[in-house]
């Protein structure tokens, strides 16, 4: 049986937030599968070893890399204007750029709040509105959104992070809708803990030591999540629209009074 339907070779894709940790992971993943891929991050010598290493790897896609602030408009502006002039156009988005930190929702600034909510859900308007043009123009692609699990049920001291990723979950089933007739299909993934970088740093976790073939597990990897990606953005998702797939290893569950 053919499994062709799982590829984005020749696809043209544009990954936010790829310097590290699941971006990075998603913008490696489609470029070894033959992806043409456009990668930003805020600081450019961030994002630019993750281009480097794409093309020097020389067996799949080309890579882009861009200096864009995602909060900033006139930015993913030029993303998505060089993006087209180096590849010709954009058939996928990633929504994956975003930042959180941990306190309670009264320590939360004005600032903070602004920050948290422009860096997703903000930023994943911009990019989702401006790369969506191009899309629906030449006739379909596909979005795929990064929400989190604190977006669909909360999370204590990330109340300013779960309402903006709950935006992003919203959004989503909104604009699938909306879009549908213009041939692009937006899907959301709402991970769980993910050993990446930031998540080593808080708990002391790191990806070597997560395995992947357990099943009783609370944490996944960065490849996980871009397998979900990949599958988004494929044509084998073909019949998923507007849906926000969970990926959070075993789930929360009442234990029964017998065991």
């Amino acid at each position: 049986m053919p499994t062709d339907q799982f590829s984005v070779a020749g696809q043209t894709a544009v990954v936010t937030g790829a310097s590290s940790g699941i971006g990075r992971a998603i913008a490696e993943r489609f470029a070894a599968d033959g992806a043409d891929v456009a990668i930003c991050s805020r600081e450019q010598e961030n994002v630019d070893p993750v281009a480097d290493g794409i093309t020097d790897d020389g067996s799949g896609g080309r890579a882009l890399a861009v200096e864009c602030d995602v909060r900033d408009r006139d930015a993913v502006e030029a993303l998505v204007e060089a993006t087209v002039e180096e590849f010709g156009g954009v058939d996928a988005l990633v929504n994956n750029a975003g930042a959180s930190f941990m306190a309670s929702f009264e320590d939360i600034s004005p600032n903070g709040w602004e920050t948290i909510v422009d860096s997703n859900l903000t930023g994943t308007y911009h990019c989702t509105q401006v790369a969506g043009e191009r899309m629906r123009e030449s006739g379909g692609g596909t979005v795929v959104n990064l929400a989190s699990v604190a977006g669909q049920r909360g999370s204590p001291y990330m109340s300013h992070y779960g309402a903006a990723k709950a935006g992003i979950i919203n959004l989503t089933t909104s604009l699938a809708y909306e879009w549908a007739d213009s041939g692009v299909r937006v899907n959301c993934i709402a991970p769980g803990f993910v050993a990446t970088p930031g998540v080593e740093q808080q708990m002391g976790v790191t990806a070597d030591e997560v395995d992947r073939d357990e099943v009783k597990r609370r944490i996944g990897t960065s490849e996980e999540i871009a397998d979900v990606a990949q599958f988004l953005a494929s044509p084998a998702s073909s019949y998923v629209v507007g849906e926000t797939i969970t990926a959070q290893g075993v789930p929360r569950a009442m234990e029964s009074p017998d065991a």
